[in-house]
């Protein structure tokens, strides 16, 4: 049993980080072997649209045909059996590295059939972990949890499941006085890292745990 998480913040061992590598001791409880992969140590581009995963017959049919470091994590990927994609949510969406991975990641799989197909081998089970300086209630009003609901949509079709866990209203500076924040309320966003971000840390792991548990 091994787990992959991929870490689409920049900033290592913060928040996104966190959570991941809290889901992957949870994995590793379960018996599971663990990698937490960080996207902006990689070198590697979005898709190209180079249509060669669409090609019948072709080589790369289904298969990214891009030579970069993401090809052996793909190829990772396709063997693991348990995904984790984390990361913050930047301007509604998620960061420019994983988003990068997830037109790697989910256009050679997706068929341009009228069923919408995946050609994705087996079902994996899958997570997505996202991190934001808003509240849950001022979610719908920005429309992030439009793109939520459309990704992890597009998870499921390609690997047949996909859990959400949200962490909302996140810190992000631990000196709030350096930098002109002053829409933040800095004393609430540190108390609340101080009291409700073990939480969702505690969900993640119980979260990892379980999907090597189901997976097994």
């Amino acid at each position: 049993m091994n787990v992959i998480a991929f870490n689409g913040s920049p900033r290592q061992g913060k928040n996104t980080a966190s959570l991941l590598q809290h889901a992957l001791d949870g994995a590793a409880e379960a018996g599971a072997e663990t990698w937490l992969v960080h996207l902006y140590n990689i070198d590697f581009k979005g898709c190209r649209s180079c249509f060669a995963c669409k090609r019948k017959g072709g080589a790369h049919y289904g298969v990214c045909a891009v030579a970069d470091g993401l090809t052996p994590l793909l190829r990772a990927v396709a063997a693991c059996d348990v995904l984790l994609l984390g990361t913050p949510v930047y301007f509604g969406q998620e960061s420019a590295a994983m988003r990068g991975l997830m037109e790697r990641l989910f256009f050679p799989s997706t068929v341009y059939d009228k069923e919408g197909s995946s050609l994705f081998s087996r079902p994996v089970k899958t997570a997505l972990f996202y991190t934001m300086n808003i509240s849950e209630d001022q979610m719908s009003a920005y429309g992030w949890d439009r793109t939520i609901a459309w990704t992890s949509g597009i998870m499921r079709r390609i690997f047949g499941n996909c859990e959400v866990l949200l962490s909302a209203d996140t810190l992000q500076f631990d000196d709030y006085s350096l930098y002109e924040s002053s829409r933040f309320d800095s004393a609430a966003k540190m108390e609340r890292h101080r009291t409700v971000f073990p939480q969702d840390c505690a969900r993640a792991f119980e979260l990892g745990k379980a999907l090597v548990s189901r997976a097994d």
